[in-house]
């Protein structure tokens, strides 16, 4: 999958950052993630879409396109949780805050006039959410709830 053209860092988190993958795509990048993807895929996958590989495995950085600059990376430490691993890969990389993406599959959000998901959103969401949104890659549905909300108030805490 090609990282998106609009000349943003993409992301390609190893299989031990799955969560991280998740909350950078709520941060506003294109993050991808693969469970169960062999290393030299990444790296392979990596170096070819130009995407930075983020990795808590440390014998991944000492392989020759890592180490020699070919391929950008960054080790993330694997003691830190979810939380501190998205606050460890904004400060080293001075991330700014960008519009959210689809968690799921990291995808740009079209904004969807509320009258036209009556058929699709859930009643309660529908009832108590003014904004919609599709994803461009998986054609989800998702709307500011709650659970949105919780995630963009913490996204403001660690994105100043």
């Amino acid at each position: 999958m090609q990282p998106s053209s609009d000349n943003q860092p993409a992301f390609f988190c190893d299989a031990m950052l799955g969560g991280l993958a998740r909350w950078l795509r709520a941060a506003g990048y294109d993050a991808e993630f693969r469970h169960g993807i062999d290393d030299s895929v990444i790296v392979a996958e990596a170096l070819e879409t130009g995407r930075i590989l983020l990795s808590s495995d440390g014998p991944m950085f000492e392989r020759k396109v890592i180490r020699d600059g070919q391929l950008k990376a960054l080790f993330v430490p694997r003691q830190l949780n979810r939380i501190e691993q998205l606050t460890y890969v904004v400060d080293k990389l001075i991330l700014p805050r960008r519009p959210a993406r689809c968690m799921a599959c990291g995808g740009r959000l079209r904004k969807l006039p509320k009258h036209s998901v009556i058929s699709e959103a859930p009643p309660l969401a529908y009832r108590s959410c003014d904004k919609f949104f599709r994803c461009n890659r998986c054609d989800k549905l998702l709307w500011q709830g709650t659970h949105w909300r919780t995630i963009d108030a913490r996204l403001n805490e660690i994105l100043k």
